[in-house]
């Protein structure tokens, strides 16, 4: 189910009370982009445009509507509200989880490296890295975003990645890049 932190939930709250036009509620929307990333979408909406078939969760002050498709990814999501420096606006956040086939000490310890200490650094690039596969000790990764077809990917694999989970994950003695850079979207090149 899908969470608000206090200062989120205050804030909706606040902008809905505040509206000049009536509001049903907020729709929180998600769909996974092709590098598997998920974008989410958030709406205030009106009585017109509520679905027959949505997820209602209600709050203080407001409802969240949650569209069938959405409802999956949004599962374990988090709507924070932040206000800093270089502004301020929702943040919505979920835990990726690690491949079914994959399970273990070793393969939760590289999910957790490549989770907090990967994926934060190579997001400010529009990037992601996704463990695909550990076999014996080497682990297999895919890069996504704009990291899929980066000039700098190699780079990033052998001075970042590579680096980081063999650091906090001594067991692993390789990191393969399982990523076709010449596929999707928009690689860059």
């Amino acid at each position: 189910m899908i969470t608000i932190t206090e200062a989120a939930e205050e804030k909706i709250a606040n902008l809905v009370a505040e509206s000049e036009k009536p509001i049903k509620g907020l729709r929180i929307g998600a769909r996974l982009d092709p590098a598997k990333q998920v974008d989410y979408k958030l709406a205030f909406i009106s009585d017109q445009q509520v679905g027959g078939d949505d997820q209602i969760v209600r709050f203080e002050g407001f409802d969240v509507y949650i569209d069938p498709e959405s409802a999956d990814l949004l599962a374990e999501a988090k709507v924070d509200y932040v206000d800093g420096l270089m502004g301020s606006g929702f943040k919505i956040e979920r835990p990726r989880k690690m491949p079914a086939h994959l399970s273990g000490p070793v393969a939760e310890a590289v999910h957790r490296v490549i989770e907090t200490q990967i994926n934060p650094g190579v997001a400010s690039h529009g990037g992601v890295v996704t463990l695909v596969d550990i076999k014996g000790n080497t682990v297999f990764v895919q890069m996504g975003g704009g990291c899929q077809g980066c000039g700098q990917a190699d780079v990033t694999l052998k001075q970042g990645i590579i680096r980081m989970i063999k650091e906090a994950v001594p067991e692993v003695e390789a990191v393969e890049d399982a990523t076709d850079h010449a596929a999707g979207e928009n690689p860059y090149y």
